[in-house]
């Protein structure tokens, strides 16, 4: 009678962890708004993240590394303004921002290393999302020099559900060859079901030239991520460690009325 409890339990086991590997992780910045007009409120409101989106269920972000917004060409640190808070128990952090002038927003995060023992590497999800503000755009479809980033080739912003959204994986500058890519729903309220783990975060692969394309078949926030192993490594428990970059966007689709 053993040996069935014995496979039993290791059956289990494997589920287990199976429905772990389910979870992919994905840094997050979330505006209140991606799209200002003069008759907007000109405060963006504006959260940090490091999640399960489709899960909805969070781990702690660490006080990041750097974090700022990119407008007019112009790079400016936005880290001291922070203030953290717990969102379904988890560190996060949350800020202000007021836009005074006409232009194209772009908010980044770089995180601090964080370590996952569950894959015996460190994860740093270099994320971004775009705020259009009062008429003006330009440059939405431009690098802002983070060493890893999706260079969106659709607007990434005013967009309908069922819109294609394409972007292009560039590593240190340089376009990345099939590129490996996920995408993951972000469920604001309660937790995603799916009928397959294999449907809770998405895969696709970009072309030779590190473009791709995906169409979202639901209005709210959408997550795409390029993973890259950095040639550098950081020593943990004496040893060294991979580290996973991902070149992470925010985009929201919307429903047509």
């Amino acid at each position: 009678m053993r040996k069935p409890v014995i496979v039993l339990l290791f059956a289990v086991v494997l589920t287990a962890l199976g429905s772990a590997g389910a979870l992919a992780h994905f840094g997050m910045v979330i505006p209140s708004e991606q799209m200002l007009s003069e008759k907007s409120q000109k405060q963006v409101h504006i959260d940090l993240l490091f999640w399960h989106p489709f899960e909805n269920k969070g781990m702690d972000l660490a006080k990041p590394a750097a974090f700022g917004v990119v407008a007019a060409g112009k790079k400016s640190d936005l880290l001291a303004t922070l203030k953290e808070k717990k969102v379904g128990g988890n560190q996060a952090w949350e800020t202000d921002y007021k836009i005074e002038r006409p232009g194209l927003y772009v908010f980044y995060l770089e995180p601090t290393p964080y370590w996952e023992p569950a894959e015996d590497k460190f994860i740093v999800h270099i994320t971004k999302a775009c705020v259009a503000a009062f008429g003006d755009d330009e440059g939405w479809d431009k690098p802002i020099g983070l060493k890893a980033e999706i260079v969106p080739i659709s607007k990434p912003y005013g967009l309908y559900a069922g819109n294609v959204f394409q972007g292009r994986v560039f590593w240190q500058g340089q376009p990345v060859p099939w590129a490996e890519v996920e995408i993951e729903y972000y469920t604001e309220k309660g937790q995603g079901q799916a009928p397959n783990d294999l449907m809770v975060t998405q895969t696709i692969k970009a072309d030779a030239n590190g473009v791709f394309t995906y169409a979202a078949p639901k209005a709210g926030w959408w997550g795409f991520a390029a993973l890259k192993t950095d040639s550098k490594k950081i020593k943990h428990e004496g040893k060294d460690r991979e580290v996973e970059v991902g070149a992470v966007i925010w985009v929201k689709f919307h429903e047509m009325k």
